[in-house]
């Protein structure tokens, strides 16, 4: 099931996007960016830049699209009384919740049972409203989708809502203002929304590649058909990319999207490790893909090149990294 708003009726564009960034700036956080020597992590290229968006307010880049659609209804007008619904495997239905404690709006997250216990109570102290539903995110959009229809809600896409992909897209125009672009930009994949951002915001000015579980393909599957379908989903980090099927919105941007790959649960996790023990950066699955890429060789940037790893999100069972 798509977004309400997509798909797109004209192509996301920087304007979009600086126009997100000018909305949600004094909600959000400026996130550093860590630039380290590629030999710091004994990789052949002359520089990795670390776009640390696990430090984002509610623990992922999520927060942007999610405050950008809700302040875009806000200044609209547009925001019901009965306030925000959504599904998610956990980080969306996280910054979804802190957005709207934070502009004071009802929240209900429908959530699949596999959902974490520790992404489960944090939604519940953030204040929202929690319901498990089906074993899968798609059983969960279902039932999301029934009660905004009930209750009259503004409903909250994990991923397929414009507003939500041009706030996905404040993150790269955050790191050219800090550094100019570099030559590659290394993005995890779910819904797509995350890299249809950035593709949007980058178009074309340098490489953009999308890296994906082999348990979870869903963009590689969609860039083979030709089409968005339907795959199957599991693995080390389904709790966070677990889509069934590209987002509409991000299908659109597919052609700015230089090349897709996939990657294994095994290289995932070594790079999740490496991460915590030369540089105490705790992140969950998700936020590994980047750096097990280059490390696995998916990935063969030039020696010269200048690669920015997206570390998306940190909402991992601290338990995970016990012994490390």
């Amino acid at each position: 099931m798509a977004g309400m708003d997509s798909p797109l009726a004209e192509p996301l564009s920087r304007a979009d996007i600086e126009a997100a960034a000018r909305r949600i700036r004094p909600h959000v956080r400026h996130t550093p960016l860590l630039r380290l020597p590629g030999a710091a992590l004994g990789l052949p290229v002359a520089e990795l830049w670390l776009k640390l968006e696990h430090l984002q307010r509610s623990g992922s880049f999520k927060a942007r699209g999610m405050f950008n659609r809700m302040l875009q209804r806000q200044q609209a007008g547009a925001l019901p009384a009965a306030g925000v619904v959504v599904a998610s495997g956990g980080n969306a239905g996280i910054a979804v919740a802190d957005a709207a404690a934070a502009l004071g709006l009802a929240c209900e997250v429908f959530v699949p049972a596999s959902v974490p216990a520790a992404k489960r109570a944090r939604l519940q102290a953030l204040g929202a409203r929690v319901f498990a539903q089906g074993d899968s995110y798609a059983d969960a959009l279902l039932a999301s989708r029934a009660r905004q229809q009930a209750s009259g809600a503004l409903w909250m896409h994990a991923y397929d809502q414009v507003d939500v992909v041009a706030g996905a897209g404040t993150l790269a125009l955050e790191m050219e203002a800090d550094a100019g672009l570099p030559d590659r930009v290394l993005v995890s994949v779910g819904g797509g929304g995350l890299v249809g951002g950035i593709a949007a915001w980058c178009a074309g000015r340098c490489r953009v590649e999308a890296l994906e579980p082999a348990l979870a393909p869903t963009l590689h599957a969609a860039r083979a058909a030709g089409r968005p379908v339907d795959v199957a989903v599991g693995g080390i980090a389904a709790d966070a990319l677990g889509a069934r099927r590209i987002g509409d919105v991000a299908w659109s941007l597919n052609g700015l999207i230089a090349a897709s790959h996939l990657l294994s649960d095994e290289a995932i996790r070594q790079a999740q490790v490496l991460l915590w023990r030369e540089l105490r950066l705790a992140v969950e699955p998700a936020a590994a893909l980047p750096l097990a890429a280059l490390c696995s060789g998916a990935v063969r940037p030039a020696a010269d090149e200048r690669v920015a790893l997206v570390i998306c999100g940190a909402n991992l069972d601290p338990a995970s990294l016990a012994g490390l």
